[in-house]
């Protein structure tokens, strides 16, 4: 697996591509959160898989408002300065669980620097709000790096959700220019202290992106960087700009790329692995429980 051409590419090729469903179940499931007062990561971080997992009893939640402290030069949620903490909203995520029946809930935030904790005792209540109105329901949540505090991650796997889920979201050396906040080693300590954690019973995932100018040589490292910390399940996805003030993807990955990604993870070792074009952090996220 050679290096990548970084030129920046002219036009999205066809395997990208995936027509907008917005029928009536959609609809629904839109307006329910919306009552109830919630965003989703599916909606403001533009999934493209959002239809596909609503329909499929499958949801990501974010919760701690949808403003973020950092800055991060891939993503497209708001940026700013959050306004306090909404203590009633574990209660309204629980709600619209068992309203929309689902089967597996992603619970993810915002990055709440501002916040002494960094949001884990509203993440940690959320978990618990669910497990105890609909305790059919599996949790997943996809965290921040709470700056590297082990007492911040316990505080939220004390409540127990069956996978923790912290992004890499790229390689190494890419990582300051497109999460500056944020470091290589920091996630990775993150990672490594939720697989030290507890009976070894939760499971422990990680996601990359690919297209942000990185070699092929360079993912398979930070692959072996994830199993050698704990992480078992992994996902591997496109990077699309949101807008042309974000990092330009600088290419695109070919389907077959990334069936040798999914190969070479297998090959590592990690049980489960969801890699393609269209793959996101918390695409098919219930179907890797049972790898």
């Amino acid at each position: 697996m050679g290096r990548e051409n970084l030129g920046r590419p002219e036009r999205i090729p066809e395997w990208m591509r995936r027509p907008i469903q917005t029928d009536r179940e959609y609809t629904e499931v839109r307006n329910l959160l919306k009552k109830n007062g919630l965003h989703t990561v599916c909606e403001d971080a533009k999934c493209p898989n959002r239809h596909e997992c609503w329909n499929h009893g499958t949801a990501t939640i974010m919760i701690l408002g949808n403003v973020c402290t950092r800055d991060c030069r891939f993503c497209s949620v708001a940026t700013g300065k959050p306004v306090g903490v909404d203590l009633d909203e574990p209660r309204r995520v629980a709600e619209a669980v068992e309203k929309m029946n689902l089967r597996h809930v992603v619970i993810t935030s915002v990055t709440r620097d501002d916040l002494p904790d960094g949001g884990a005792q509203i993440f940690a209540e959320t978990i618990s709000a669910i497990k105890a109105r609909v305790p059919g329901t599996t949790v997943e949540v996809l965290t921040p790096d709470f700056l590297g505090r082990k007492e911040c991650l316990y505080t939220v796997l004390d409540a127990g959700p069956v996978v923790f889920n912290h992004n890499i979201e790229t390689v190494k050396r890419l990582q300051r220019a497109v999460r500056s906040a944020a470091t290589y080693e920091r996630s990775m300590q993150i990672l490594h202290y939720a697989s030290e954690y507890g009976d070894g019973l939760m499971k422990v995932k990680s996601g990359i992106m690919v297209g942000l100018g990185e070699t092929n040589e360079e993912v398979l490292e930070t692959m072996q960087d994830l199993f050698d910390n704990g992480v078992r399940l992994l996902t591997i996805g496109q990077y699309m700009a949101p807008t042309r003030e974000h990092v330009h993807t600088k290419r695109f990955v070919t389907p077959k790329e990334f069936v040798d990604f999914e190969n070479e993870a297998r090959r590592i070792g990690f049980s489960a692995v969801a890699s393609g074009p269209l793959v996101r952090s918390s695409y098919r996220a219930d179907n890797m429980l049972t790898a």
